[in-house]
């Protein structure tokens, strides 16, 4: 099993344990899942004949399944979180000793907004699953971040809601051991010009109109535009090394990230549409892509440092 290379042997006792649980919990979730749907079947059957006791009793089985179906989750949930304390946990460690994950936490909403790394405020947001560690001389940390904007529109119909993403992916943080006296971003061409009008308007560190950094570098350009309220710190940032590191970063995602510089500190942010470090219900826990996709997110993430070359510190923190 490929599950094995990312755990100890004694993590291997608690993986069957945990193996056991999941199909006892899934034996649970089919028999209560299965109680709802007869229920409705004899429900409607009931009604329809004109036969009232059947009908009432398919509405009790009905219910019966629902509540079951309810207090059910509360041990999948459970079930979902010693996978990641105890198996997502150890996982990490065989990458890198200092690593940790707090299933519970993330990153805070404040935070995110303070990054600027996105020119809307979220109306919904949720963040969990916090991994933090140490490599070499950078602290670091991500978690899975998921935000959205809710629209609302008059219609002829009455007043309609509808959600759309921010961003929803990984937002990852290290420390850059400077204290930066500005803020500078880097983000994906296609937000265009209005990043321009939106930070200058509604961020006191780009209060000038003059905040984009013309650089040098053609292919970068071609990806990324750069706004910063201090040109000449923009350009000891980005150097030409970094802007390849950031463009060979960029290479290895699917969809173009987005970074800022601010205070001390780098973000990320990584777009993706999975969530990740869930155990499964339905598929057993020994199958060799269980683990795969996650641990190859942490490795993905963790390359960062060494891709930003954040280890060499070439500042001295003011």
């Amino acid at each position: 099993m490929a599950t094995k290379s990312y755990l100890n042997p004694s993590s291997m006792e608690v993986l069957a344990a945990l193996e056991l649980t999941r199909k006892e919990l899934r034996k649970k979730r089919i028999i209560h899942v299965g109680l709802c749907i007869a229920g409705a079947g004899i429900a409607v059957f009931g009604f329809l004949s004109g036969i009232s006791l059947i009908g009432i009793a398919g509405v009790l089985c009905f219910i019966t399944g629902f509540v079951l179906i309810a207090l059910g989750s509360k041990a999948i949930d459970e079930y979902r979180l010693d996978f990641k304390r105890k198996l997502i946990a150890e996982a990490l460690k065989m990458i890198d000793e200092s690593l940790e994950i707090d299933p519970e936490s993330g990153l805070n909403e404040n935070e995110f907004i303070r990054s600027l790394l996105y020119n809307r405020r979220p109306d919904s947001y949720k963040s969990e699953d916090l991994v933090f560690g140490n490599s070499g001389k950078t602290k670091f940390s991500f978690s899975e971040v998921h935000a959205k904007y809710k629209q609302v529109r008059n219609t002829k119909n009455g007043r309609q809601e509808s959600w759309h993403d921010i961003f929803r992916g990984v937002i990852f943080q290290a420390d850059f051991n400077k204290n930066f006296k500005g803020a500078t971003l880097v983000k994906s061409r296609v937000f265009g010009d209005s990043v321009t009008e939106w930070f200058t308007t509604n961020i006191p560190v780009f209060s000038s109109s003059e905040t984009l950094v013309k650089l040098e570098n053609t292919e970068f350009d071609k990806h990324f535009i750069t706004h910063s309220s201090d040109q000449i710190e923009a350009r000891y940032i980005l150097t030409p090394l970094m802007m390849e590191s950031i463009l060979e970063l960029n290479e290895r995602c699917r969809y173009t990230i987005s970074l800022s510089f601010i205070r001390n500190q780098v973000n990320i942010a990584f777009p993706l549409t999975k969530n990740y470090f869930e155990a499964p219900l339905f598929n057993s826990l020994l199958d060799d892509e269980v683990m795969q996709e996650d641990m190859a997110l942490v490795r993905h993430v963790y390359r960062v440092i060494e891709t930003l070359d954040l280890n060499t510190r070439i500042w001295g923190r003011a």
